[in-house]
């Protein structure tokens, strides 16, 4: 199979982080329903494939689906030949949870995860390999320089975990960067303290200007000018706790109310 630069292929070809990556997902997975994000050549999915679940894999790549099939690695009916980012995640096990798995093309990695968070109330675990750059912005925390909207948005409904490094020898081609397997959890008996819509808005905005004050980033959408003497206003984005753009954005839904 030849490598397709437009769909960010890089095959994981050491066995040892295979089988790493899988033990990991294992450990934590309470789901029996299994996606697997961009399968290629069925590295993961074959020690998958071994166990008591009931897995479905998403390869937007036709030839790559074809191949998975014709080596006898997933069935016609496991494949799912479509664009994950187009998919009604919903659909796919008839609106039950499921939990997600991947070395997933670095090109989407971010939307990736948008994805996920949107139907985070069905997707509630998931392990996968991003580019190390990228999964250490998802973890990040308040008062560092890579904390940012991946950061604030997926931690505000999932606790997230950066669980090892891997090298780019470990692909095929070799990359040009370290890749990174994080795991993702849903947090338990949770609901958010905002409006999700308003958090969001709040955090892009904030984030687009991160080297200005909350009061600069936020006055196109504070009309209550007591807001602007709060606290919050005078901190930088990469200041704020989860928490401070919680009430921030409470704040902001409930002004002049």
């Amino acid at each position: 199979m030849k490598v397709k630069k437009s769909y960010g292929q890089n095959f994981l070809i050491n066995e040892g982080i295979v089988q790493k990556i899988v033990a990991s997902f294992l450990e934590h997975n309470n789901c029996h329903n299994v996606l697997e994000i961009g399968p290629g050549k069925g590295a993961l999915t074959t020690y998958l494939t071994k166990e008591d679940l009931n897995l479905k894999a998403v390869e937007a790549d036709r030839d790559m689906a074809e191949y998975l099939i014709a080596h006898d690695i997933l069935s016609h009916d496991q494949i799912i030949n479509e664009d994950f980012l187009r998919l009604p995640l919903d659909k796919i096990f008839d609106q039950q949870q499921f939990s997600v798995i991947g070395n997933f093309p670095y090109n989407i990695s971010s939307q990736i995860l948008f994805r996920i968070k949107k139907y985070s109330d069905i997707v509630p675990f998931m392990v996968g390999m991003f580019q190390k750059e990228v999964a250490e912005r998802i973890v990040s925390k308040e008062g560092s320089k890579i904390y940012g909207i991946l950061s604030v948005l997926i931690q505000s409904m999932y606790d997230v975990k950066l669980l090892f490094n891997v090298s780019p020898g470990s692909f095929r081609p070799i990359p040009k960067v370290t890749s990174s397997v994080i795991m993702m959890k849903k947090k338990e008996n949770y609901v958010l303290p905002c409006d999700e819509k308003v958090l969001t808005q709040v955090v892009k905005l904030s984030f687009n200007q991160r080297r200005k004050m909350m009061r600069n980033s936020l006055k196109s959408i504070v009309t209550d000018a007591e807001l602007f003497s709060h606290d919050y206003m005078t901190k930088r984005p990469e200041q704020m706790q989860l928490e401070d753009y919680y009430n921030l954005s409470n704040l902001i839904e409930n002004q002049n109310k």
